[in-house]
Order: structure tokens, then sequence, then C-alpha cells
């Protein structure tokens, strides 16, 4: 029953013109605006360009708000009966979580894997083609931690805004966590507390690993990424819990 659950979620959500707009075309559409700048984005950078950064950058950006759009169904779906009605099944409830979450990962991966694509067609490149899968992989099991946001946010405000309400917001983590663009200074030392920051640092980090300390863009040290991103997992996945356990309640 997991299978054709998962079946009609993939069709149901590949219908979903909003969901494709923003979790496949929307970083397409950003890399191809921000990464075809001559002059700049040929630069080198790393062990690769700009243009190579960039598309890490985008690739991140669309497979967090991917997993986000998708597992935050979960809690509006529950609250509007839909639970209830798979409870008359024989699917656990444990599965149909999973189900939510396999689909959002494959549309992360899916939605990863085009800007990568174009990418590599618009002359994103790299001295090692092992960076290539590093950073997608990285994006991938990154993304999956804003999974238990888009479910916090739906337990809180149930209703369907809540899901526009939380890519919105992904939008603002993104811009103040250092991913569409290098902050520098008060404005860097801030995004280093941000959601969104240790999360694309860590997949930009193969590319810019050998660049020395105190030059722009050099990369923070890898316990400082890897804390951030395994600090905001906790918040998220605390956040996930309480929202469940107070939508609970109030049933």
């Amino acid at each position: 029953m997991m299978t054709t659950y998962i079946q009609v979620e993939f069709a149901r959500h590949f219908r979903d013109g909003y969901n494709l707009v923003f979790a496949l075309l929307l970083p397409v559409a950003m890399y191809v605006l921000f990464g075809n700048i001559p002059s700049y984005t040929d630069t080198e950078i790393g062990a690769g360009n700009v243009k190579f950064y960039l598309m890490i950058s985008m690739a991140a950006y669309g497979a967090a708000v991917s997993t986000v759009s998708i597992a935050g169904t979960v809690a509006t779906e529950t609250m509007q009966g839909w639970g209830r009605q798979i409870a008359l099944t024989k699917m656990s409830s444990a599965s149909f979580v999973g189900s939510k979450m396999i689909v959002a990962a494959t549309v992360a991966a899916v939605s990863a894997a085009i800007v990568f694509g174009v990418g590599a067609l618009t002359g994103a490149t790299v001295s090692q083609g092992w960076i290539w899968g590093v950073s997608y992989l990285v994006i991938l099991a990154g993304a999956m931690i804003y999974a238990c946001y888009g479910i916090g946010v739906g337990m809180i405000f149930k209703s369907e805004s809540a899901l526009g309400l939380a890519s919105g917001l992904m939008v603002f983590f993104a811009f103040f966590g250092n991913v569409f663009m290098p902050l520098d200074g008060a404005m860097l030392d801030a995004a280093r507390f941000t959601p969104m920051y240790g999360y694309v640092a860590l997949a930009r980090y193969p590319l810019l690993k050998d660049m020395p300390e105190g030059t722009d863009m050099a990369p923070d040290p890898m316990w400082m990424m890897a804390t951030n991103l395994v600090l905001w997992a906790i918040i998220f996945a605390g956040f996930a819990v309480i929202a469940t356990r107070k939508a609970k309640a109030r049933q």
C-alpha cells in the first residue's frame, strides 16, 4: 500500500503547478539569471569557477524548498481529516510520514539535478570531478532537515496557507544565510547563526576547501558549519514534535 500511496503522491504533486514552479523551475531560473554575468561568473574560485559556486547555492535552495513544501503537507492533510482516512487502512502513521519523506527526497533530488544539469551545460566547471558528486549528496542530505520545519509550521498554522508561509520564510533564511549573495562584516557574522548557513556552506566546502584562510569567500572551519547544521536539525526536529503535540491536544 505504501508503494501505491507514493505513486499517488507523485502524480498529485507533479500536477501542482505551484510546487513545480517553486521546487523545480525557480532555482533554475535564478541560476540562469545570476550565473551568466560576463567577466564575473567565469572567474576562478577555489577548485572551480563562480558559476559552480552559484549553481551549488541555487540547487541547495531549491532542494530545501522542495522538501519543505512537500513534507509540510503531512500536517495540513492530517488537520483536514486525511489522517483519519489513512487510519482506516492498513497503512501505519510511520508509513504515511515515510511516504511523504520519500516523495520529498525524490523531488529535492530532481530539483538539484536540474540545476546541476543546467550548470554543466552553461559552463560551471570544477577541477576535480568528485566535487560534483559530493556537493550533490551534501545538498540532498542537508535538505531533509527542512522537512521537520515544514511539518512544524503546518501543524502550528493549520491551513493551506501554512506551506506558503513556510516557503516564504525560506527566502528570508536564504537571503540572510549567505546563500544568494556573499555577505561580509557584521552581516556575515550574523548569518553564521541562521538556518541555511551551515547547510549551504557544507555543500560549497569541496569547492572552496583549498582557499587560504582570510581570503574572500574562504570557508569557515568544518566544525563550525557542521555545528550549525546539527543544531538547526535538532531545533527543527524539536519544533516539529512540540507543534504536533499541541495540534493533537487541540483536537
